[in-house]
């Protein structure tokens, strides 16, 4: 899958409320636009340091940054792979009018497992935005070099090779291994998998030597990289990133394993499809903005818009794909 200033405010009827996620804004749906909105709280579903929390944050920032809102807020709210954010914002829908939550791959394949029982259509869509490839990681001073030592390693001693990664066995941090592994003509249901809360936490259990392995998004390992504490061994993208031009692909390595996680933004359940058009048209313009591009570049990330509409039928397409996936790794 591959994802291809100050405004006037106009707001015509808008009233504060404190709850307990923060002051949200909440807006009449009758004639909104994205000059409307003044702030977004954000709902992230899992510990900061991860690819959700790395979302929000930096699509906070630019929103800001550029004028586009005002103001953006945070909470972070971990817990049952994700679960635990979409039954708050699900069971308080009524004071989240003001809220975006972000996720991703995982809220889809937590719900094929069964793990909770809501699915992206107990919420309303609003537009997918990014895409992060996966990325397997080592410790700057590990003494694997390559993923063909890793695949070595695995085939002599499958317990040796223990991969971290920031969500549940059989979530997507565990699966995109699996799925690379399987490529390689070996069993992924040897892989040894141990499951971080999010990817800041994960990354503390690869530094601290708890797992010789990190499975993740290159955004969340690119300026570790840089920065010489980590060494990204490859990517699941098609092929090699102008962001990250020095790490290799699978694809170049033999390995056909191709892979995007998309990440995007819901709003409660009940948003007007006026509200949700007017956080889709805010996010859209986002991506014009030269602080965007900053915060894209950083995090390695692909720039892709879906929309409302647009984005549930890639959900629903997504659901099938990652679906047919997991049953033939043995996942479902």
């Amino acid at each position: 899958m591959q994802l291809s200033n100050n405004t006037s405010r106009r707001t015509l009827l808008k009233t504060a409320f404190c709850a307990t996620l923060g002051l949200s804004l909440s807006i009449s749906a009758a004639g909104i636009g994205a000059a409307d909105i003044e702030s977004i709280h954000f709902l992230i579903p899992g510990g900061a340091g991860g690819g959700w929390d790395g979302t929000a944050r930096g699509t906070g920032e630019a929103l800001t940054k550029s004028g586009l809102i005002e103001k953006a807020s945070y909470q972070n709210l971990s817990g049952g792979g994700g679960g635990k954010a979409i039954a708050h914002i699900i069971e308080t829908a009524a004071q989240q009018k003001g809220t975006l939550m972000v996720n991703s791959t995982p809220i889809v394949v937590r719900s094929l497992t069964g793990v909770f029982p809501q699915s992206f259509r107990d919420l309303t869509p609003v537009a997918g935005t990014i895409a992060d490839y996966g990325a397997f990681v080592v410790r700057s001073d590990s003494p694997i070099k390559s993923w063909k030592e890793v695949v070595a390693g695995f085939r002599n001693n499958p317990r040796k090779m223990k991969f971290a990664g920031g969500s549940a066995k059989g979530s997507l941090d565990h699966l995109v291994p699996a799925a690379a592994i399987k490529a390689e003509g070996l069993d992924p249901k040897a892989l040894r998998y141990i499951p971080y809360d999010a990817g800041g936490k994960a990354m503390a259990g690869l530094l601290s030597g708890e797992a010789q392995l990190l499975s993740t998004g290159l955004g969340e390992a690119l300026e570790m990289s840089k920065a010489g504490q980590v060494r990204i061994l490859a990517i699941t993208a098609p092929e090699r990133l102008k962001d990250a031009p020095d790490v290799p692909t699978l694809v170049e390595m033999g390995n056909p394993t191709v892979f995007a996680n998309w990440r995007g933004f819901f709003g409660a359940p009940g948003l007007s499809k006026a509200e949700a058009q007017a956080y889709a048209d805010v996010l859209g313009k986002m991506y014009k903005t030269p602080e965007w591009e900053t915060v894209r570049a950083r995090n390695g990330w692909v720039n892709v818009y879906k929309p409302g509409a647009e984005f549930y039928s890639f959900l629903e397409e997504q659901e099938k794909q990652v679906g047919d996936l997991m049953r033939e790794l043995g996942f479902l």
